[in-house]
Protein backbone atom coordinates (compact mmCIF):
# COMPACT_ATOMS: atom_id res chain seq x y z
CA UNK A 1 0.00 0.00 0.00
CA UNK A 2 2.82 2.42 0.88
CA UNK A 3 4.55 1.59 -2.39
CA UNK A 4 1.35 2.29 -4.31
CA UNK A 5 0.95 5.66 -2.59
CA UNK A 6 4.53 6.57 -3.43
CA UNK A 7 4.02 5.62 -7.06
CA UNK A 8 0.85 7.74 -7.26
CA UNK A 9 2.59 10.68 -5.58
CA UNK A 10 5.58 10.41 -7.89
CA UNK A 11 3.28 10.23 -10.91
CA UNK A 12 1.44 13.37 -9.77
CA UNK A 13 4.72 15.21 -9.25
CA UNK A 14 5.93 14.23 -12.71
CA UNK A 15 2.66 15.38 -14.24
CA UNK A 16 2.91 18.72 -12.43
CA UNK A 17 6.51 19.13 -13.51
CA UNK A 18 5.71 18.30 -17.13
CA UNK A 19 2.76 20.69 -17.06
CA UNK A 20 4.92 23.47 -15.66
CA UNK A 21 7.55 22.94 -18.34
CA UNK A 22 4.85 22.85 -21.03
CA UNK A 23 3.29 26.12 -19.86
CA UNK A 24 6.70 27.74 -19.52
CA UNK A 25 7.80 26.80 -23.03
CA UNK A 26 4.48 28.03 -24.41
CA UNK A 27 4.88 31.36 -22.59
CA UNK A 28 8.44 31.86 -23.81
CA UNK A 29 7.37 31.05 -27.36
CA UNK A 30 4.54 33.59 -27.08
CA UNK A 31 6.85 36.31 -25.72
CA UNK A 32 9.44 35.70 -28.43
CA UNK A 33 6.86 35.73 -31.21
CA UNK A 34 5.00 38.86 -30.11
CA UNK A 35 8.26 40.68 -29.40
CA UNK A 36 9.20 40.29 -33.06
CA UNK A 37 5.83 41.67 -34.17
CA UNK A 38 3.67 43.23 -31.41
CA UNK A 39 -0.07 42.63 -31.43
CA UNK A 40 -0.89 46.26 -32.21
CA UNK A 41 1.35 46.23 -35.28
CA UNK A 42 0.01 42.90 -36.49
CA UNK A 43 -3.59 44.06 -36.16
CA UNK A 44 -2.83 47.31 -38.00
CA UNK A 45 -1.15 45.30 -40.76
CA UNK A 46 -4.21 43.08 -41.18
CA UNK A 47 -6.64 45.99 -41.16
CA UNK A 48 -4.64 47.84 -43.82
CA UNK A 49 -5.17 45.06 -46.37
CA UNK A 50 -7.26 46.25 -49.33
CA UNK A 51 -9.61 43.28 -48.97
CA UNK A 52 -10.24 43.82 -45.26
CA UNK A 53 -13.89 44.50 -44.45
CA UNK A 54 -15.38 45.86 -41.25
CA UNK A 55 -18.31 44.27 -39.45
CA UNK A 56 -20.72 46.89 -40.78
CA UNK A 57 -19.93 45.67 -44.30
CA UNK A 58 -20.49 41.99 -43.48
CA UNK A 59 -23.87 40.29 -43.43
CA UNK A 60 -25.12 39.93 -39.84
CA UNK A 61 -26.10 36.38 -40.80
CA UNK A 62 -22.42 35.50 -41.37
CA UNK A 63 -21.29 36.97 -38.06
CA UNK A 64 -24.07 35.28 -36.10
CA UNK A 65 -23.56 31.97 -37.88
CA UNK A 66 -19.83 32.08 -37.13
CA UNK A 67 -20.41 32.65 -33.43
CA UNK A 68 -23.11 29.99 -33.22
CA UNK A 69 -21.04 27.22 -34.81
CA UNK A 70 -17.54 28.20 -33.69
CA UNK A 71 -17.89 29.78 -30.25
CA UNK A 72 -21.38 30.20 -28.81
CA UNK A 73 -19.98 31.68 -25.55
CA UNK A 74 -17.71 34.09 -27.43
CA UNK A 75 -19.10 37.22 -25.76
CA UNK A 76 -19.08 35.63 -22.30
CA UNK A 77 -15.59 34.15 -21.88
CA UNK A 78 -12.23 35.93 -21.71
CA UNK A 79 -10.81 34.31 -24.82
CA UNK A 80 -10.45 30.80 -23.44
CA UNK A 81 -13.40 28.43 -23.18
CA UNK A 82 -12.13 26.05 -20.50
CA UNK A 83 -15.14 23.75 -20.78
CA UNK A 84 -14.42 23.25 -24.49
CA UNK A 85 -10.71 22.69 -23.83
CA UNK A 86 -11.36 20.02 -21.19
CA UNK A 87 -13.92 18.32 -23.41
CA UNK A 88 -11.48 18.31 -26.34
CA UNK A 89 -8.64 17.05 -24.13
CA UNK A 90 -10.72 14.13 -22.87
CA UNK A 91 -11.79 13.29 -26.43
CA UNK A 92 -8.16 13.27 -27.55
CA UNK A 93 -7.11 11.08 -24.63
CA UNK A 94 -9.93 8.64 -25.34
CA UNK A 95 -8.98 8.47 -29.04
CA UNK A 96 -5.24 8.37 -28.21
CA UNK A 97 -4.65 11.01 -30.90
CA UNK A 98 -5.57 14.60 -31.69
CA UNK A 99 -9.11 14.38 -33.05
CA UNK A 100 -10.24 17.88 -32.17
CA UNK A 101 -9.34 21.05 -30.37
CA UNK A 102 -11.01 23.26 -27.80
CA UNK A 103 -9.74 26.41 -29.45
CA UNK A 104 -12.37 29.09 -29.95
CA UNK A 105 -12.46 32.26 -32.03
CA UNK A 106 -9.83 34.29 -30.17
CA UNK A 107 -7.43 31.34 -29.92
CA UNK A 108 -7.94 30.51 -33.58
CA UNK A 109 -7.24 34.12 -34.47
CA UNK A 110 -4.03 34.02 -32.41
CA UNK A 111 -2.96 30.76 -34.03
CA UNK A 112 -3.66 31.96 -37.54
CA UNK A 113 -1.85 35.29 -37.28
CA UNK A 114 1.17 34.08 -35.32
CA UNK A 115 1.54 30.29 -35.33
CA UNK A 116 1.51 27.44 -37.80
CA UNK A 117 -1.45 25.16 -38.46
CA UNK A 118 0.30 22.01 -37.21
CA UNK A 119 -1.44 20.32 -34.24
CA UNK A 120 1.11 21.09 -31.54
CA UNK A 121 0.23 21.49 -27.89
CA UNK A 122 3.13 23.95 -27.47
CA UNK A 123 1.66 26.16 -30.16
CA UNK A 124 -1.76 25.79 -28.56
CA UNK A 125 -0.30 26.97 -25.26
CA UNK A 126 1.37 29.92 -26.97
CA UNK A 127 -1.95 30.77 -28.61
CA UNK A 128 -3.61 30.80 -25.17
CA UNK A 129 -1.27 33.56 -23.97
CA UNK A 130 -1.69 35.46 -27.23
CA UNK A 131 -5.48 35.14 -26.95
CA UNK A 132 -5.38 36.75 -23.50
CA UNK A 133 -3.42 39.68 -24.93
CA UNK A 134 -5.83 40.06 -27.82
CA UNK A 135 -8.77 40.06 -25.42
CA UNK A 136 -7.10 42.71 -23.24
CA UNK A 137 -6.28 45.03 -26.11
CA UNK A 138 -9.20 44.58 -28.50
CA UNK A 139 -12.99 44.57 -28.29
CA UNK A 140 -14.90 41.37 -28.94
CA UNK A 141 -16.35 42.86 -32.13
CA UNK A 142 -12.87 43.67 -33.43
CA UNK A 143 -11.66 40.16 -32.65
CA UNK A 144 -14.60 38.65 -34.55
CA UNK A 145 -14.00 41.05 -37.43
CA UNK A 146 -10.32 40.09 -37.64
CA UNK A 147 -11.19 36.41 -37.47
CA UNK A 148 -13.55 36.38 -40.45
CA UNK A 149 -11.02 38.43 -42.41
CA UNK A 150 -8.13 36.00 -41.98
CA UNK A 151 -9.73 32.56 -41.75
CA UNK A 152 -9.52 30.01 -44.58
CA UNK A 153 -12.81 29.30 -46.37
CA UNK A 154 -11.35 26.75 -48.77
CA UNK A 155 -10.48 26.94 -52.47
CA UNK A 156 -7.69 29.43 -51.65
CA UNK A 157 -10.22 31.94 -50.35
CA UNK A 158 -8.64 33.58 -47.31
CA UNK A 159 -11.00 35.96 -45.58
CA UNK A 160 -14.71 36.55 -45.97
CA UNK A 161 -14.44 39.02 -48.86
CA UNK A 162 -12.44 36.58 -50.99
CA UNK A 163 -14.87 33.78 -50.12
CA UNK A 164 -17.97 35.86 -50.79
CA UNK A 165 -16.70 37.12 -54.12
CA UNK A 166 -15.13 33.81 -55.11
CA UNK A 167 -18.10 31.60 -54.33
CA UNK A 168 -21.07 33.91 -54.93
CA UNK A 169 -19.77 36.94 -56.82
CA UNK A 170 -21.03 39.39 -54.23
CA UNK A 171 -19.75 41.54 -51.37
CA UNK A 172 -19.98 40.12 -47.81
CA UNK A 173 -22.72 42.57 -46.83
CA UNK A 174 -25.03 41.06 -49.46
CA UNK A 175 -24.80 37.43 -48.31
CA UNK A 176 -28.15 35.74 -47.70
CA UNK A 177 -28.87 33.43 -44.78
CA UNK A 178 -28.36 30.44 -47.06
CA UNK A 179 -25.00 31.70 -48.32
CA UNK A 180 -23.79 32.95 -44.95
CA UNK A 181 -24.64 29.74 -43.09
CA UNK A 182 -22.92 27.73 -45.81
CA UNK A 183 -19.73 29.80 -45.58
CA UNK A 184 -19.68 29.82 -41.78
CA UNK A 185 -19.32 26.05 -41.73
CA UNK A 186 -16.28 25.88 -44.02
CA UNK A 187 -13.42 27.05 -41.72
CA UNK A 188 -13.66 23.98 -39.49
CA UNK A 189 -12.10 21.91 -42.28
CA UNK A 190 -11.64 23.94 -45.49
CA UNK A 191 -10.17 21.09 -47.53
CA UNK A 192 -13.10 18.83 -46.70
CA UNK A 193 -15.85 21.43 -47.11
CA UNK A 194 -14.67 23.70 -49.94
CA UNK A 195 -17.42 24.20 -52.45
CA UNK A 196 -15.47 23.33 -55.59
CA UNK A 197 -15.41 19.60 -54.85
CA UNK A 198 -17.08 19.00 -51.49
CA UNK A 199 -20.35 20.87 -51.73
CA UNK A 200 -22.37 17.91 -50.44
CA UNK A 201 -20.22 17.80 -47.29
CA UNK A 202 -20.55 21.57 -46.97
CA UNK A 203 -24.34 21.30 -47.10
CA UNK A 204 -24.30 18.72 -44.32
CA UNK A 205 -22.13 21.06 -42.29
CA UNK A 206 -24.52 23.93 -43.09
CA UNK A 207 -27.32 21.97 -41.44
CA UNK A 208 -25.30 21.97 -38.21
CA UNK A 209 -24.73 25.72 -38.55
CA UNK A 210 -28.44 26.43 -39.01
CA UNK A 211 -29.35 24.22 -36.06
CA UNK A 212 -26.82 26.09 -33.93
CA UNK A 213 -28.31 29.43 -35.02
CA UNK A 214 -31.79 28.22 -34.05
CA UNK A 215 -30.48 26.94 -30.71
CA UNK A 216 -28.94 30.32 -29.88
CA UNK A 217 -31.95 32.33 -31.02
CA UNK A 218 -30.36 33.97 -34.05
CA UNK A 219 -33.01 32.69 -36.47
CA UNK A 220 -36.41 31.06 -36.24
CA UNK A 221 -36.75 27.32 -36.70
CA UNK A 222 -39.02 27.93 -39.69
CA UNK A 223 -36.21 29.89 -41.42
CA UNK A 224 -33.86 26.95 -41.04
CA UNK A 225 -36.48 24.44 -42.16
CA UNK A 226 -37.09 26.40 -45.37
CA UNK A 227 -33.44 26.08 -46.31
CA UNK A 228 -33.19 22.43 -45.32
CA UNK A 229 -36.18 21.25 -47.34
Amino acid sequence: MKLLKRIILLTLLLVMLASGIFVGIGFLNYKKTTAQLPVEEKVAELQSDENYVSNKDISPYLLKATIAIEDRRFYDHSGIDYFAMVRAFLSNVYAQEIVGGGSKITQQLAKNIYYTYQPSYIRKMSAVFTAYELENKLTKDTILELYVNIINYGDNHIGIRAASLGYFGKEPKDLTLDEASLLAGLPQSPNNYQLSNHKENARKRQKQVLQAMVRDGYIMETEAEELLE
